[in-house]
Order: C-alpha cells, then structure tokens, then sequence
C-alpha cells in the first residue's frame, strides 16, 4: 500500500513558476514508477509526465514538453513536478500516481495509488 499526498499548488500568473511535490509513505517507493496527471474542468483526466524507478528515464506530453521537469529523491519518498513558463491552459488539479513494476506509463489505468490531487491556477 502506497499513500500520496501533493502539496505545492497555487495560484500564479502566466509565465511563472510553481514547484509541486508529492510525499509517498512506504519503504518500497524506490521500486514504483511515478507519474503526474491533471483534470481540468470539463475535461477528462489527462498524463503530464512520469518517471521510472529510479528516475532514470522520463516522458513528457508533448503540451507541456519543455516546459515541466519532472524528478524523484526516493531518499525522501518523494516526486516533483517543476512547471515552468505556465499557461492559463496549464489550470487543473493536478495528481501524482504510483506504479508498481517501476516502467513509465502514460495511461491512468497503468497505475495502482493515487494523490488527492493540489489545485495550480493559472491567471492571465
């Protein structure tokens, strides 16, 4: 059992920068791929970017290619997703994932646990 909790979301204006972070609990982190997606409103949930096991690998949507970095320190149970020159089309609630197996995946139903998701607002 893995639980997620996200933090880090906010409101800022077009061109900024937000950080979001994702806490794992579990001794076994280290052996999940992560990933990143967010729901916007009358929208279906879409993948942003995951990470494998041991964050050597990573793969981006190509809406947000080049723009967001995501990264892991499975020191400290944890994932980021570091979004930068953000647009107001970047507003959702955004949620990480766990994946046992440790192989990215871009599909929702690739993953096992979910976060409750942290809200970004981008302002134009």
């Amino acid at each position: 059992q893995v639980q997620l909790v996200e933090s880090g979301g906010r409101l800022v204006q077009a061109g900024g920068s937000v950080r979001l972070s994702c806490a794992a609990s579990g001794r076994t982190f280290s052996s999940y791929a992560m990933g990143w997606f967010r729901l916007a409103p009358g929208k279906v949930r879409e993948f942003v970017a995951t990470i494998n096991s041991n964050g050597g690998s990573t793969f981006y949507a190509d809406s947000v290619k080049g723009r967001f970095t995501i990264s892991r320190d499975n020191a400290k149970n944890t994932v980021y997703l570091q979004m930068n020159s953000l647009k107001p089309g970047d507003t959702a609630a955004y949620y990480c994932a766990a994946r046992g197996g440790g192989g990215l995946a871009v599909r929702r139903f690739d993953y096992d646990y979910w976060g409750q998701g942290t809200q970004v607002t981008v302002s134009s």
